[in-house]
């Protein structure tokens, strides 16, 4: 055989060395992005394995003969790996005795290849001792592969399948006709017959594209996962829009419930309301926080990610705000007091409408000294607020304002101690026939209102003996104050 035929098989050997080391920093980079769930070391390893192997049978021929017997070695545990790899998939791992007696099957070619490598004439035994080995392995694969199919049938697992089988039938006619077909006298790895050179790089192209397949197939379980995460995201939205939809109408009956009893009656519905909100409630919250785990443990966590979960959080938190305030309501019980400052309570309830205003083109401004300070419930005192500001959004969305639509929310301390806090629009303003009676109960122009809100805004104002009144405000709109003792 002429050196040229010797050079190619060595760039053959180099080449597949490095096509294996692409592959193995592929899987490398998968490993560490994704062992949290599950991906196994094993496939990292032996296409690892695999490389080196191929390494070492390009450059024995420069070098020294010894980098055949690390090289054999090192293709049989790339194809041992596989086996571990498949048998994880199957959730059947080796016990640690199991695992020691295997590892010594590796352990034994290397001594034994090593032998013969060093006798004459002992080609033909080499040969047989790596590819047979090699078979006993794919047939194992193969059979680990075939229980993997039956409860994953995926087409990448059917060509895994495929590719196995097809490696192994390649190696059996390697195997066969090199030990009794092939009429060559003189064998050597780099200078084989053009039959036995064709069915070894046949086996070798099949193994890599097994590799390519496995890559394949973590690639399809990786995307498979962020679906699920998406999913899974997507469905705690709609299950917290759903539950905030809920509270609504529920809140809405309840205030109307409020009017017809004011009782024990009120008290043990509102109560049992409240226990069974805040089971979904709750559910929501653990979900959110198992789903935020989830998304750092798979490196999923990007910013946008937690900003919608942040959001979703204080939703879920407001909801829970909301039916405990209810409950306190219709118990009677007195509030939770607590001295927040008016600038922040105002920030807080204008950033739940910023969205609505932003679409119906209306513009704020807030004017409120950050000294001001107020004792109050927090979560009461914006429920206030938020149906003030609602009002004023809901009058300028079909208003055509001879200006800009604006809503302007104002505090101050007066002579007298007492906070005023204003919220004005240049709406239409409020209809002169019903202006003395608009915090009376049901009693709305809205058609799709129940005329609750500012009744509650008084009611709920009247447990902190404060008041709030109505004007129309000058240059048209309408201005609601409210007046509260100074806390401070």
């Amino acid at each position: 055989f002429t050196s040229s035929t010797t050079s190619s098989g060595v760039i053959f050997f180099i080449a597949f060395s490095l096509i294996g080391l692409g592959l193995f920093l592929s899987a490398v980079h998968q490993y560490q992005a994704n062992k949290a769930s599950g991906f196994s070391i094993y496939w990292p390893l032996s296409v690892g394995f695999f490389s080196l192997s191929s390494f070492c049978f390009g450059i024995a021929l420069w070098t020294h003969k010894f980098f055949l017997t690390i090289a054999n070695t090192t293709f049989i545990v790339s194809v041992f790996l596989l086996i571990f790899l498949y048998r994880s998939w199957n959730q059947r791992p080796f016990a640690k005795i199991q695992i020691f007696l295997l590892w010594l099957i590796p352990a034994f070619i290397f001594f034994y290849y090593d032998h013969l490598r060093v006798m004459p004439d002992t080609f033909k035994q080499r040969v047989a001792l790596i590819t047979i080995t090699q078979e006993i392995f794919l047939i194992w694969q193969i059979w680990e592969l075939k229980r993997y199919y039956k409860v994953n049938r995926t087409i990448v697992v059917k060509w895994l399948l495929f590719l196995s089988v097809f490696t192994l039938l390649g190696e059996v006619c390697r195997t066969l006709w090199v030990l009794f077909g092939s009429a060559q006298k003189n064998f050597f790895l780099y200078a084989h017959d053009v039959l036995a050179l064709t069915l070894l790089w046949i086996g070798y192209g099949s193994t890599i594209l097994v590799y390519v397949a496995l890559s394949s197939f973590y690639l399809e379980k990786q995307i498979r996962k962020e679906n699920q995460m998406t999913n899974a995201l997507r469905d705690a939205k709609e299950e917290n829009e759903k539950i905030t939809q809920l509270l609504e109408e529920r809140e809405r009956l309840a205030y109307e419930l409020i009017k017809v009893n004011k009782s024990t009656t009120a008290g043990a519905l509102t109560a049992s309301l409240a226990h069974e909100l805040n089971q979904p409630i709750g559910a929501s919250r653990i979900d959110l926080y198992s789903l935020k785990k989830l998304l750092q443990e798979q490196n999923l966590y990007t910013n946008e990610v937690k900003e919608l979960l942040e959001r979703m959080e204080f939703d879920n938190q407001r909801s829970g705000g909301i039916v405990d305030t209810l409950h306190s309501i219709f118990k009677q019980d007195r509030p939770v007091m607590e001295s927040v400052p008016i600038s922040d309570l105002v920030q807080a309830t204008v950033d739940l409408a910023t969205r609505e205003m932003k679409l119906a083109d209306i513009a704020i401004d807030i004017n409120i000294p950050k000294e001001l300070v107020i004792n109050v419930g927090r979560v009461e005192m914006q429920q206030v607020l938020l149906n003030l500001l609602n009002n004023a959004i809901h009058a300028l969305k079909g208003f055509d304002a001879p200006n800009a639509k604006s809503i302007w929310i104002a505090a101050r301390k007066t002579d007298t101690n007492t906070i005023e806090i204003m919220v004005q629009d240049n709406g239409p303003g409020v209809d002169p026939a019903i202006a003395n009676d608009i915090f009376t109960l049901f009693l709305t122009k809205k058609k799709s209102g129940l005329g609750v809100g500012l009744w509650l805004c008084q009611y709920i104002l009247s447990r902190y003996e404060a008041e709030i009144s109505y004007r129309p405000r000058t240059g048209g709109g309408s201005a609601f104050i409210i007046r509260m003792k100074d806390s401070q």
